[in-house]
């Protein structure tokens, strides 16, 4: 028997340019995806029940914190694709180089590889925007009600404009005209999407007239953000990306490690930084336009961070 190909089961991690919990409410959202990826071998088995073996790496406690969290969504995406356990067995595999944290989109990349698992192993002909329908499915298992801003990312890659909408949502691959190196590191700490999520719209509903003017002054720095990355002016770009930071921390989803590592990445050289993802811990990027500044600002972080990574959106 051949073996089960999990090169075609890829799906991307994320990150935020512009647009985390304001994107919840139907404004624009500008995200890229990162090379690293997770990816699926999925196998019947003869007993009845489903085993799941979760080999991706991942930081501290991340995957215990998850784990019903990640089995509701793995149930989800299998109900939604028609699969029942309960009449025949499963026996998923996840690996892949792309590390589990808080803002990277993990939950995202596990169900989109697993749908495209499915897909493989039924021998099915489903198109990419199935696929990335079954990857929002599953990601209601993580948080409840997704933006889809993630599983979009996870099927589709590359830099993504992304808008929510009474029905489906709006995406569009951008072209850049130079590449965006980009340094992302870790805090250490996993949030719970669900609960920051519902903390901001608690603070909306208690001042409707604060966060519409927050969302406006967000909604136009995210235009002239794609603007910017289209263009390639990296130092725009990088002003846009602290103005997005200041905005999260008056919604309260930043923290004092995150707001650390952000100060140490620009005094290192980076044009901009913010948070990036749910906040309250997770994960930060940093802009930095040369081969040179990157490896400056990965080195100051790795100096503060448990984990920092390089990556280059094209």
């Amino acid at each position: 028997m051949a073996s089960f190909p999990v090169d075609k089961t890829h799906a991307f991690g994320k990150l935020i340019l512009f647009g985390e919990h304001f994107v919840v409410y139907k404004v624009p959202a500008l995200v890229g995806a990162v090379s690293a990826y997770t990816d699926c071998k999925l196998e019947y088995t003869a007993e009845p029940g489903l085993e799941v073996i979760d080999n991706r790496p991942a930081v501290p406690l991340y995957k215990e914190k998850k784990t019903e969290e990640g089995i509701a969504a793995i149930n989800l995406t299998l109900t939604h694709l028609g699969v029942d356990t309960k009449k025949r067995g499963v026996k998923l595999t996840f690996g892949g180089d792309l590390c589990c944290a808080s803002g990277i989109g993990a939950s995202a990349a596990q169900v989109v590889s697993l749908a495209r698992a499915v897909n493989i192993a039924d021998s099915r002909s489903m198109s990419e925007d199935e696929i990335n329908a079954a990857g929002y499915e599953g990601e209601k298992g993580y948080h409840g009600t997704p933006s889809g801003i993630d599983n979009t990312a996870a099927t589709f890659g590359g830099l993504l404009r992304f808008q929510r909408t009474e029905g489906a949502p709006i995406f569009d691959k951008k072209t850049l005209l130079s590449p965006i190196r980009i340094v992302y590191a870790s805090t250490g700490i996993t949030s719970s999407t669900t609960e920051v999520v519902g903390d901001v719209r608690a603070k909306k509903e208690a001042d409707e007239a604060w966060f519409a003017d927050l969302i406006g002054k967000y909604t136009d720095l995210c235009e002239q953000g794609q603007k910017a990355a289209e263009e390639g002016d990296m130092d725009k770009l990088g002003k846009l990306m602290n103005l997005n930071h200041e905005y999260l921390q008056e919604l309260t989803v930043s923290c004092k490690e995150l707001d650390d590592l952000v100060v140490a990445a620009r005094a290192a050289g980076a044009v901009g930084a913010k948070m990036s993802g749910t906040g309250r811990g997770g994960l930060m990027i940093a802009l930095t336009p040369t081969e040179e500044i990157q490896n400056e600002v990965a080195s100051a972080l790795e100096k503060l961070a448990p984990q920092v990574w390089k990556t280059t959106f094209a």
